[in-house]
């Protein structure tokens, strides 16, 4: 049976909910004696209002399921006292899973390894850290197998015995289960899959940033992301890229003339925040998300007083990558001063940043260190400026040998480290992953945004209304695969991007694509047969 002949969710609709109450029935009516039967052959939990129900669906069936609830008391607790007085330690956000049960037919141990691991994530997900369960006797290897331990005495009844047990991440990555769940894959801008070597390097005994092998080290950094993209300088921030936009807008500050601002997205959006923030004079060229600017429209916007062009090198918030040869050839005609924030396109395809007044940069994302370090790239002199904030003065980096301040020789030892690793290759497997993953889209029917400018960086679909994106995400989080969806910016328009700038195998994006479009196409009928 193929891995996603089944898959497992949330349960959401009427229909599901009728199919969890005649599963109830047949298992603990029927099978188990816990319940007398009846006519409807239906059981309504006693909890259900407050239940959360985890299923299995093959074919459009419910084929097992379990429910899982916070309140307190627990039915354990009804049975046996607080949980916690039969343990010996502590408990801090328990839940209670119960009605555990798979049909006959499909009790391979397969659905039940699923449930299990679904279960984890999502507990994981909602900050639980010890479930707790009954578990019938019957079953009590099975439950061992997925991680469940047994405390405090039996309950029920000489014809349905239970075993009060409790499974924690621990436990169940001890587990028969757990020990065989691979490791989730993620799909995201950012955070990605961190090497051992990156993280072995992270972990190195702290140095003063004083040393001089410190200084050693950061001016290596430094060599080798200025090769990379062709600069001649660049200065390495601790913070965010936000922080090293705020840097470039400092620096326009001090310019005469005005700007032009480039806005496709909401990372150009968040250009214009920061540049009004600063109080810069500008205009704004501004267009729908995933719409290329052509060279007329930026043409069209530039006045005699335009000193300087601000954009977003790739626009990850659609999938656009935008024009940068014509940017700069048009600001090379106009004698304008372009910045680029290449924060998502840095270490995952090629840059040459020649004919670039300021660029921007961070040391998560493609570059696959961790999140913590940003950098400005430039060409020029700079000297430092009074007017600016110190912390934000580019001028303060460019004293000869000057490290004005803190920073973290554990960050920059994960960023040499990573950086060791990005070469023509890393882009040329950005590109195939990108180009292979959008074939499989389309094949399952999806419309990709912004498919004709897209970044190889990034794939944006939109889920068809009114499903939700959510839902989808979270449905594949807990396969899994770590999808880009959870951003304010994308719910409101009901997107999902999937990043390729992480190191995938084709099965897997093979598996990711049909899940997507398994779980999709289910949600879609799901949705048509409760409003016949």
């Amino acid at each position: 049976m193929s891995k996603h002949e089944f898959f497992f969710k949330i349960a959401t609709t009427a229909d599901e909910f009728e199919q969890i109450h005649r599963l109830n029935y047949q298992t603990f009516s029927e099978e188990i004696p816990q319940h007398e039967k009846n006519e409807e052959q239906k059981l309504v939990d006693a909890f259900h209002a407050e239940n959360t129900y985890i299923i299995c669906v093959k074919d459009n069936e419910v084929i097992g399921m379990s429910a899982i609830r916070a309140n307190r008391p627990f039915s354990l607790d009804r049975k046996i006292g607080p949980v916690e007085q039969s343990l010996s330690f502590p408990v801090h956000s328990p839940c209670e899973v119960r009605l555990l049960s798979v049909k006959k037919e499909y009790r391979n141990g397969r659905v039940f390894l699923g449930l299990m691991q679904f279960l984890i994530k999502y507990c994981l997900k909602k900050g639980y850290d010890i479930a707790f369960i009954s578990g019938t006797v019957r079953q009590l290897k099975l439950y061992g197998q997925m991680g469940f331990q047994p405390f405090a005495q039996l309950t029920g009844t000489d014809e349905a015995l239970f075993q009060p047990m409790y499974l924690t991440k621990k436990t169940f990555d001890e587990s028969i289960a757990g020990r065989i769940l691979p490791p989730a894959i993620p799909f995201l801008p950012g955070p990605v899959q961190i090497s051992d070597k990156v993280m072995t390097a992270l972990s190195t005994m702290p140095i003063s940033h004083r040393s001089d092998l410190y200084k050693e080290k950061l001016g290596k950094a430094k060599r080798i992301l200025s090769q990379l993209v062709n600069s001649k300088h660049v200065h390495i921030f601790l913070g965010s890229g936000t922080l090293a936009n705020d840097v470039v807008a400092g620096q326009l500050s001090l310019e005469t003339g005005r700007g032009l601002i480039l806005a496709n997205g909401e990372f150009g959006s968040r250009l214009v925040e920061q540049a009004r923030r600063f109080g810069l004079p500008f205009d704004l060229l501004q267009k729908d998300w995933g719409q290329a600017f052509t060279r007329d429209e930026i043409i069209g916007e530039i006045s005699k007083d335009t000193s300087w062009i601000w954009a977003v090198h790739s626009e990850t918030s659609s999938g656009m990558l935008n024009d940068l040869d014509m940017l700069k050839d048009i600001s090379e005609q106009n004698q304008l001063k372009l910045c680029l924030d290449c924060i998502s396109s840095l270490g995952a395809i090629n840059i040459d940043l020649d004919g670039v007044f300021l660029a921007t940069g961070v040391s998560g994302k493609a570059i696959r260190a961790l999140t913590g370090l940003s950098f400005v790239f430039h060409h020029h002199e700079v000297k430092p400026s009074v007017r600016l904030p110190k912390y934000l003065d580019l001028g303060t980096y460019m004293v000869k040998d000057s490290i004005p301040f803190s920073q973290s020789s554990n960050l920059l030892e994960a960023l040499l480290a990573a950086l060791e690793d990005i070469n023509l290759e890393t882009f040329e497997k950005v590109v195939d992953t990108h180009t292979f993953l959008k074939e499989q889209l389309k094949q399952a029917g999806f419309t990709i945004i912004s498919e004709k400018n897209s970044s190889p960086i990034i794939l944006t679909i939109e889920v068809p209304s009114p499903i939700s994106s959510v839902m989808i995400g979270d449905i594949l989080y807990n396969h899994g695969y770590q999808l880009h969806y959870e951003s304010d910016y994308l719910q409101c328009r009901n997107w999902i991007q999937i990043a390729c700038i992480d190191h995938y195998r084709k099965a897997d994006l093979e598996k990711m694509a049909n899940l997507l479009k398994k779980v999709i196409t289910y949600e879609q009928g799901a949705l048509q047969k409760n409003t016949v």
